[in-house]
């Protein structure tokens, strides 16, 4: 009888969310439509540009669901675009994205990821590390400043930093409880801005080759000029530090980390709501290694990813390749798995990444959308008349930082905004080593902060937590290293005037 009775109140409440659901969508519909109506098309969109974006994030906030939060503010641009014709859009869109060489890169390397982190926990060589970890490390400050420093040493990319920290030392925080939120806010917070204050990464190479494009630097000397303007990247500095003092327990947990951390404390380090999908829990190795054995089989890909990205020109998607390609002839030749067992569990760690890759793929259709409503061009167009030498780089890295935030893009919007700032700020007789470090910041910021970037989306996944939860956990922290920054860059453009 009460079975009967869950059963019938879990029902009405299904419905009754469903029925709230739909409504919304049409009040959504009419609303952007009518503004549609209402708009000269000879005319930009001006600040309403950025409703898209703004009902990106209280959809998300509100249903915790970002690729869902995401497709809808997709939509809604579309029918500011054009409301009878949604549909071809939609797809032409989406196409473009996918066929993006950045996407098809990303979900290359996220997939590969995935699958070699499939392969070192199947191998049961990844407990052997864990288990190493554990008899060095003896508390619970210790396993958060051992993350924080794996997160320092793995700079070259932020993508390899986030899963192949986390995977490593999630057995070893689990065991002092540590919650799955705070490890995936001190491997995010070291990822990013590790990668942008390191020369020898891809956020170096990027970046300076942009500086080139864009005829800041000349041909040759982007990563000279981007060296220079490491000491001015502020974000990333205090980001670095807030994390360090957070896992040393200088610096307490605030609002959502706080809560997450009691639970963990209490002896419940994985969040209740979270299911962690273990597809190949049930293969297991074909022989048992030695202790040593085991901790040699998962440092040497590791090691081997690291050193083969460097050589082969901080190119994450050929080191990830190559890496892969040893491990699984190295863990055959030792009887350790199967060929076919472990092809089956590379693809199967490509499942895994599926849902982080399709909100990734989301965040650069909802670019597609912005670029096409000009939010970006609005936005700094707008503040540009009012600039002045002492308040133009705390003011870009504010503004960027929002758009990067709001867009998740924290490369590809700068293709679009560099052409833009520097004229400006050349005007004005800004540094140009100060500008790059008030941009970098801003993309170090937005990388880190927004719910829905790609490197956020990895650290929640290789920490083992939601998405969301990471999110509301980690923003205190980094919006006290931002307030901090615009204060640094407001000082030094004092100083520079």
């Amino acid at each position: 009888m009460n079975m009967k009775l869950d059963d019938a109140i879990e029902r009405q409440y299904r419905n009754k969310r469903m029925f709230m659901t739909l409504a919304a969508g049409v009040a959504i519909y009419l609303v952007f439509a009518w503004m549609s109506f209402n708009h000269d098309a000879a005319e930009s969109w001006g600040a309403l540009s950025l409703l898209p974006t703004l009902l990106v994030l209280v959809t998300a906030i509100v249903s915790r669901r970002p690729f869902e939060s995401m497709i809808a503010g997709c939509v809604a641009g579309l029918v500011m675009l054009n409301p009878f014709d949604l549909v071809s859009p939609f797809a032409d869109n989406i196409s473009i994205v996918l066929g993006n060489e950045t996407i098809i890169w990303i979900v290359l390397v996220c997939g590969l990821m995935g699958g070699l982190i499939q392969l070192l926990e199947i191998s049961g060589c990844l407990d052997g590390f864990s288990e190493w970890l554990q008899k060095i490390i003896k508390s619970r400050r210790q396993s958060m400043l051992a993350t924080f420093a794996l997160g320092v040493v793995v700079f070259i990319d932020d993508y390899l930093n986030c899963l192949a920290v986390s995977t490593s030392v999630k057995k070893l925080t689990d065991a002092y409880n540590v919650s799955r939120e705070k490890l995936a806010y001190i491997v995010d917070s070291t990822a990013a801005p590790m990668c942008i204050i390191v020369p020898i990464s891809t956020w170096a190479v990027y970046f300076s080759g942009l500086l080139e494009e864009n005829g800041v630097a000349a041909d040759g000397s982007g990563l000279t000029l981007y060296i220079s303007a490491i000491p001015y990247m502020a974000y990333a500095w205090f980001a670095l530090i807030i994390v360090f003092l957070v896992a040393y327990g200088m610096l307490g947990d605030w609002g959502p980390m706080k809560k997450a951390e009691a639970r963990a404390k209490a002896g419940n380090p994985v969040p209740a709501d979270f299911v962690d999908e273990q597809l190949v829990s049930n293969v297991q190795a074909k022989r048992k290694l030695s202790y040593k054995a085991n901790i040699t089989n998962f440092a040497f890909p590791m090691i081997l990813l690291i050193v083969s990205t460097v050589y082969f020109e901080v190119d994450l998607l050929r080191g990830a390749l190559f890496t892969c390609f040893v491990t699984v002839v190295l863990y055959w030749m030792q009887g350790i798995l199967a060929f076919e067992t472990q092809v089956e569990a590379i693809f199967k760690g490509f499942k895994v990444m599926l849902y982080p890759l399709s909100t990734v793929i989301g965040g650069f259709f909802l670019k597609e959308v912005n670029d096409s409503l000009g939010m970006t061009s609005y936005v700094i167009d707008s503040i540009t008349p009012y600039m002045t030498i002492i308040i133009f780089p705390a003011v870009i890295f504010a503004v960027m930082a929002f758009l990067t935030f709001a867009t998740s893009s924290s490369w590809g919007l700068y293709v679009l905004a560099m052409p833009i700032v520097f004229p400006i700020s050349l005007t004005l007789g800004v540094s140009t080593p100060l500008m790059i470090g008030a941009l970098l910041s801003a993309s170090s910021f937005g990388s880190h902060a927004c719910f829905f970037s790609d490197s956020s989306l990895l650290a929640a996944q290789g920490a083992g937590c939601s998405p969301m939860q990471h999110a509301f956990t980690q923003f205190p922290y980094a919006m006290l290293g931002a307030g901090l920054s615009v204060i640094t860059f407001l000082g030094l453009g004092f100083m520079m005037a």
